[in-house]
């Protein structure tokens, strides 16, 4: 439950001329008012030390912060001495936030645009937001920085070639299986989130669907807690009683076998078969070579026999 906050963006008692600050290391550096627009500032993931010094000038120099909860984004003006307006931006109350920036940025204010942890509009709100400022059009600038999805990815030690980014899967166990069967066809490393409450029904859930994968459960990243267990999914899900389920979870899932998407000999079979009781060999071919993973060579002589197979038994009936 978030601390109710007001939502105005309406001008207040601003700083005008007065010099803007934050400190660094005991070092109090000045910082220059950006320029009118909204900037989408990364934070610290979990170690307040991962913040950037653009981030930091940034947060210092604008006229407003809007945060999903204050008291989170304070703890991290608090610790390198920003003042700031921190005004409130989260689902419960974006529909009637998201004018009063769009007034505030037409009378020239710079507004930056924080989420709790990590970068703004992964899995989080903000990007009507920013489709609106684009559309009324005020600059929007990224301040880019720690990220828990490209962490997990780094340290999973699985292939980042290719990877697919799911966010949080459905809470109800049927539709979180129906996802998972469908994100299981997809030919690369997944991430997704994952709360402490749900991680083991989740685990089980994909040992059942992805089993043979290798995987990596990532909690509490950067934090003093910091937790990776690497191993195959059916081996973590094994042990998940033993799991600490306190704290936040980035699951990555390594991509399938180069051969987990190659359809077997007896499902192209029926495939071909219910292609060609419709359409002609040619069309019946391309469209199992699509779906089956197989060479076309294979599928379009495995089509000619089934065809002739077809042909017989019409002949016959």
């Amino acid at each position: 439950m978030r601390a109710k906050a007001s939502s105005n963006y309406g001008s207040e008692a601003e700083p005008g001329s007065a010099k803007k600050t934050f400190s660094v290391a005991g070092h109090v550096l000045t910082a220059p008012k950006p320029v009118p627009g909204l900037y989408l500032v990364a934070t610290p993931i979990g170690n307040l030390g991962d913040i950037t010094l653009r981030a930091l000038e940034t947060l210092a120099g604008v006229d407003i912060i809007a945060c999903e909860d204050t008291r989170i984004t304070r703890r991290l003006t608090e610790r390198y001495a920003i003042s700031a307006q921190l005004k409130p931006y989260h689902e419960h109350n974006a529909a009637m936030a998201r004018p009063k920036i769009l007034e505030r940025l037409a009378q020239g204010a710079s507004i930056a645009l924080v989420s709790d942890a990590g970068t703004p509009l992964i899995s989080d709100p903000g990007f009507k937001l920013v489709r609106e400022v684009c559309a009324a059009g005020h600059a929007v600038v990224a301040v880019p920085g720690a990220s828990s999805v490209l962490t997990a990815l780094a340290v999973a030690a699985l292939p980042t070639d290719r990877f697919f980014f799911e966010g949080f899967l459905p809470a109800k166990e049927g539709a979180r299986r129906n996802r998972l069967a469908e994100l299981a066809k997809i030919d690369a490393t997944l991430v997704m989130f994952e709360s402490g409450n749900r991680v083991q029904d989740t685990l089980a859930d994909l040992a059942g669907i992805m089993g043979g994968r290798d995987a990596a459960i990532c909690r509490e990243l950067t934090k003093l807690h910091e937790d990776i267990k690497r191993a195959p999914i059916s081996e973590l899900a094994r042990d998940a009683d033993t799991l600490e389920t306190r704290g936040e979870f980035v699951l990555v899932i390594g991509p399938p076998a180069a051969d987990a998407l190659v359809m077997t000999e007896d499902d192209l079979d029926d495939l071909l078969r219910s292609s060609l009781a419709r359409d002609s060999v040619k069309d019946s071919v391309a469209h199992a070579v699509e779906l089956s993973g197989r060479p076309r060579r294979e599928v379009y002589a495995r089509a000619l026999e089934l065809a002739k197979e077809l042909r017989g038994n019409d002949a016959e009936d």
